[in-house]
């Protein structure tokens, strides 16, 4: 009846006495078989596609149905009221010669799969597929929820078997076979938690194990990530394999496995060669197997496999990532398998790592947080901030933690420090002023308008919560020529909110003061979003941010500083409590020179001379073009634009009901 290379490696499939198919000319690659208008029943399924004679030649294929069943091609459906009626349908149809509109596959055709074959069942799902709109990774999803639904559909004999033949029938699908064996087996995977029948699991694991065997002999294409999926579903085990290769021996068995293993392991497939090492329990190789994955760089890997292997492969695992200099790497795996009385040195060089790294970034309370109370680490804590020049927050922990012993310890260093890092008074500023109250606010409002140039800068309290919203902006740093004013936004925001907004409008909104900022972007938005009441917080004019001047941005400020006036900027202090009051006096010259600095900076930019060939019009031209007016715009409410989002999402199974036209 048909090609023996499509049917011979079909698995068998009975269907009852009431089921027909009326099949014309069926064509796969070239294999071709005629018999037209007779009544069939037969025990495999065969891949029947019905040309019809249109055109673009279009090719359709024809369900095996019940008395119950339709499907829909566009205008013309098919019912099985009888077979001799089908017949009919199907000759008329064939011999149309005009086009034929797209089809839709109703939701009906998958509600009942009793007598539906898994060769049928693959070709809706493939037109399923390739009928819809979305995306690619959307698509899957939606069909494997589709899928896990449609199993509960009494899909003969039980879900998990026809699962299995349907992965024997899928090859045929060429293109689409990986993909959709990936997509039946998870959504499989799926329904397999909320419980089926032990007969039907018990048979299609021996199914599966054929397919299996088949796989790891090289009889059927398929790649590893789908073998491994299909052993960990099926809970397919040694005995299983055992079983489909037709013998009573099960070290014959383990032998074929791990001879494949042995394989996916030369090829370099390390991640799949473990994973089957670990399901089928097969303990075997060494050190010289966890060294290969290393120098592979097979790190997760190499950590799956010595979590199998147990403690003393671990430990191994240890040294490896220590000689590396993979100091977290290592940590990570001392902490999770309780290793730390194994490595003492490992997880303290660690930890004091990692504190350091904080330390540097000024994430000084993460730090501490970090330290668990840990006296050693504390005391290490304390000799970084001593390094890094930063007293204040030494006497903080030590009276904190009652630590003795540290006030002279590091004083050279930071001498050397002060050599190291731009100061205030080697910007010539003369005063900083501290702003919190009304009078001090509008005197400092009518100095700054007679300014030419302002530096601008504001500083929050950084939070450490994952997910929450950012703290409040505490200051605001505005540095005229001899003194920068440091304005307290908390207090007067309480205070006196409209003066504020008022003497703040008069200085942001000026097109007369050239404002300068660095990165100014983000301390806009953290103004505007602190500030939701304040008006001089939503526009700003003659803005320019010194950022955008400049092509070479490593480094932030600091780094800028460093290249144009030959020094750095010690941010030590950058997420110190900007909340606490008083602020230190380390913490207000911190704040004071973000800002100062900006106007010396900016100084350099409009006094360099220009290059050869350049007028010192052009060069002025350069710096001007970057300068900006803000002004803040509303949000445009989502809601309506995930709503016209959510209507062209595409329904990937058509629904009975005809659209709405309107």
């Amino acid at each position: 009846m048909i090609s023996s290379s499509v049917t011979n490696n079909l698995p068998k499939c009975n269907f009852s006495s009431d089921t027909h198919i009326a099949s014309f000319q069926i064509c796969k690659n070239q294999r071709v078989l005629k018999r037209e208008n007779s009544q069939i029943r037969f025990s495999s399924f065969p891949l029947i596609k019905l040309h019809t004679n249109t055109k673009k030649k279009k090719t359709l294929i024809l369900c095996i149905i019940n008395s119950k069943s339709s499907l829909t091609f566009g205008t013309s459906t098919i019912s099985a009221t009888s077979t001799m009626g089908l017949n009919e349908k199907v000759r008329k149809l064939c011999k149309s010669d005009t086009t034929q509109e797209a089809w839709t596959v109703s939701n009906h055709a998958f509600s009942d799969l009793t007598h539906v074959s898994p060769v049928v069942f693959l070709y809706l799902l493939k037109e399923c597929y390739f009928r819809g709109t979305c995306k690619a990774q959307k698509k899957f999803r939606i069909l494997q929820q589709q899928i896990h639904l449609i199993l509960y559909n009494t899909p003969r004999p039980g879900p998990a078997i026809f699962i299995a033949r349907c992965l024997y029938v899928v090859p045929i699908f060429e293109s689409f076979c990986e993909g959709f064996c990936h997509l039946i087996v998870s959504s499989l995977g799926r329904f397999l938690k909320t419980g089926t029948t032990q007969e039907d699991l018990l048979e299609a694991k021996d199914i599966a194990a054929q397919l299996v065997l088949n796989i790891i002999g090289g009889n059927r294409i398929h790649d590893e990530n789908l073998l491994i999926k299909i052993l960990e579903i099926y809970d397919i085990k040694l005995t299983n394999i055992e079983k489909a290769m037709g013998n009573s021996d099960v070290n014959m068995a383990k032998a074929f496995v791990e001879q494949y293993i042995c394989e996916l392991i030369e090829s370099k497939l390390y991640i799949k060669a473990v994973s089957l090492l670990e399901h089928f329990n097969i303990h075997c190789y060494g050190e010289s197997f966890l060294f290969q994955m290393m120098e592979s760089k097979e790190y997760r890997t190499a950590e799956k496999w010595a979590t199998f292997m147990g403690k003393p492969m671990l430990c191994t695992l240890v040294k490896e990532y220590i000689n590396k200099e993979l100091l977290k790497s290592a940590y990570d795996i001392i902490k999770k398998n309780n290793l730390r009385e194994e490595f003492p040195e490992v997880y303290y060089k660690y930890k004091q790592s990692s504190l350091k790294k904080l330390a540097e970034k000024g994430c000084w309370d993460v730090a501490e947080e970090r330290a668990h109370s840990n006296k050693q680490l504390l005391e290490y804590l304390v000799y970084l901030a001593m390094e890094a020049g930063y007293p204040e927050k030494v006497d903080e922990l030590c009276d904190r933690y009652s630590l003795k012993g540290f006030m002279s310890v590091e004083e050279p260093k930071a001498s050397l420090l002060h050599n190291r890092y731009l100061h205030l008074n080697e910007l010539g500023m003369e005063d900083i002023i501290w702003v919190d109250e009304v009078n001090g606010l509008r005197d400092a409002t009518c100095h700054i308008e007679g300014c030419k140039v302002v530096g601008l800068d504001c500083e929050w309290k950084s939070n450490y919560v994952k997910g929450s919203n950012p703290n409040k902006v505490s200051i605001l740093q505005i540095a005229c020529e001899k003194r920068v004013y440091i304005i307290d936004l908390i207090k007067l925001f309480k205070d006196v909110p409209d003066i504020l907004d008022s003497c703040l409008a008069c200085i942001l909104h000026s097109p007369r003061i050239l404002k300068l900022g660095y990165n100014f972007q983000c301390d806009v938005k953290q103004l505007a979003h602190s500030y939701v009441d304040l008006g001089c917080f939503k526009q700003y004019q003659m803005l320019l941010d010194i950022q955008n001047v400049f092509k070479e941005r490593r480094g932030g400020l600091s780094g800028l500083s460093e290249k144009i006036l030959g020094a750095g900027l010690n941010k030590t202090r950058r997420n110190s409590n900007w909340e606490s009051r008083p602020l230190s006096p380390n913490q207000l010259e911190y704040a004071a020179l973000d800002a100062a600095v900006l106007i010396h900076i900016f100084r350099h930019v409009r006094g360099q001379s220009p290059p050869a060939g350049v007028s010192e019009g052009q060069t002025r031209i350069e710096w001007k073009s970057y300068i900006i007016s803000h002004m803040d715009k509303p949000k445009k409410a989502k809601k309506a634009k995930k709503e016209s989002k959510r209507g062209k999402e595409c329904v990937v199974l058509g629904t009975d009901e005809p659209s709405q036209s309107s």
